[in-house]
């Protein structure tokens, strides 16, 4: 007989919110547990591991909807590590994009910021509200 683990059990093995896992039950990620005679959830212990994968796929930037597919993947026996890797390919493609984007705002923010001698000026005369204000004209 499989242990049955109550939801509170799940969130503190897991370190998760009982929220999360609940929200993660409505998704489909994980299978509706059934309930007991109290009406309360009653999870199988394999539902930790999965709870986990998931939690490691969304700290890596996967969404839920990715999520979803790569644990339909991992189920499916037709299914090949090259599907997986071309998903993390693309996640890496995402990551990359960001980083750049980021990188381009931190390097407009430099900009701006050694434009401005801070001090008690102003506003009127901030360079940095000047700039901005150009590029809501769509100058910058």
């Amino acid at each position: 007989m499989t242990t049955a683990l109550s939801i509170g059990e799940v969130a503190a093995a897991t370190e998760m919110r009982v929220e999360a896992i609940r929200y993660y039950e409505r998704r489909g990620l994980i299978p509706q547990a059934p309930r007991r005679a109290s009406g309360y959830r009653a999870f199988p212990a394999s539902t930790i591991p999965r709870i986990r994968f998931i939690h490691r796929a969304q700290q890596l930037g996967f969404s839920l909807d990715e999520i979803g597919e790569l644990l339909s993947l991992r189920v499916d026996p037709a299914a090949t590590c090259s599907e997986v890797k071309e998903r993390a390919e693309d996640r890496l493609r995402d990551v990359r994009e960001k980083i750049a984007s980021l990188r381009r705002i931190e390097d407009a923010l430099g900009r701006l910021t050694e434009t401005c001698q801070g001090g008690a000026g102003p506003t009127s005369e901030c360079p940095i509200l000047d700039a901005l204000r150009v590029a809501e004209r769509g100058a910058l």
